[in-house]
């Protein structure tokens, strides 16, 4: 996938290693008096190692590179403590990147990492700071809901009360094994996707199938998107691409309604597919607005 890389030109390179000190996650070393790309996975791209540097030995440059993984930083950086934790999220969180901010957060918070998080949040704050709705978590089955559920019913009841009874429902298993569920929300390394079949699902599918999760959903890790109202659709593409190549997904199930708009995420699969260097098997599912199933083939 192409994202964007430094370029250190090593005649210009004076081998002061003040850019070393800079990078935070750890992508750079000093070897032979000279500053050295020792891992493009752990370079963020987002050039604070370039200020550093007082002989302008490093641009910026897009090339073809291997994804950057938050969590492989977080993996290398935490055993350096506290200080270094804070001065890797501070440089993320100067660069706007809020969503690694929070992926790195979400690894203190998984793995019990304490971390005085007030400088960075303006307030008081340990490892559990930061958005939940960003944290990558997974989960086996559940089983299902024995407490009872109430819905409202007219019973007859005593003559002088007007308020409706309650009679006990039964709730329905989740399949979800994970959350986010979001595209852009999705770390597509996470190891939940590592050999997993993979729903992409429409946005309005599960509202529109009344058996979502027992006839799509299990079994599958699940990424959720509108190819009609969401932003930057080469984004997606990219992800998918990670989870074809780096995670080596199983299948891609695409589901998806009826309407034009649609089609735009199968779109999205195929071109994905088209990019990645692995041939994997899609499944496209087609369902009217009602919440058929029109079609259902692979491709």
């Amino acid at each position: 996938m192409k994202r964007t890389i430094i370029k250190i030109d090593e005649e210009l390179c004076n081998g002061c290693g003040n850019c070393v000190k800079g990078c935070h996650e750890g992508a750079l070393q000093l070897i032979n008096e000279k500053a050295v790309m020792v891992s493009e996975l752990y370079c963020d791209g987002l050039g604070a190692c370039i200020g550093e540097c007082p002989v302008g030995a490093i641009v910026l440059e897009e090339r073809e590179a291997e994804p950057y993984s938050e969590v492989a930083v977080m993996e290398r950086i935490a055993p350096k403590g506290e200080s270094v934790i804070l001065a890797h999220l501070k440089h993320l969180k100067e660069h706007g990147e809020k969503m690694l901010m929070k992926e790195g957060v979400g690894y203190l918070r998984s793995h019990n990492i304490q971390v005085d998080l007030s400088s960075i949040h303006g307030q008081e704050e340990k490892h559990g700071g930061g958005c939940p709705g960003s944290a990558a978590r997974a989960w086996g089955p559940v089983e299902t809901q024995k407490a009872p559920l109430f819905e409202a019913c007219h019973v007859p009841g005593p003559a002088k009360s007007n308020r409706p009874a309650f009679a006990p429902i039964q709730s329905q298993p989740s399949e979800l094994r994970q959350f986010p569920v979001q595209l852009h929300l999705i770390n597509p390394q996470a190891p939940y996707f590592q050999g997993a079949n993979l729903l992409l699902a429409a946005d309005c599918t599960a509202f529109a199938a009344g058996d979502f999760h027992s006839r799509f959903l299990k079994g599958k890790k699940l990424a959720i998107a509108c190819p009609k109202l969401d932003s930057n659709m080469d984004n997606y593409k990219e992800k998918l691409v990670s989870m074809i190549d780096d995670a080596q997904i199983d299948t891609l199930t695409v589901l998806i309604m009826e309407v034009p708009c649609c089609g735009g995420l199968l779109g999205v699969a195929k071109a994905a597919r088209d990019r990645a260097s692995r041939n994997i098997p899609i499944k496209v599912v087609v369902l009217s607005v009602q919440g058929e199933v029109k079609s259902e083939e692979w491709i």
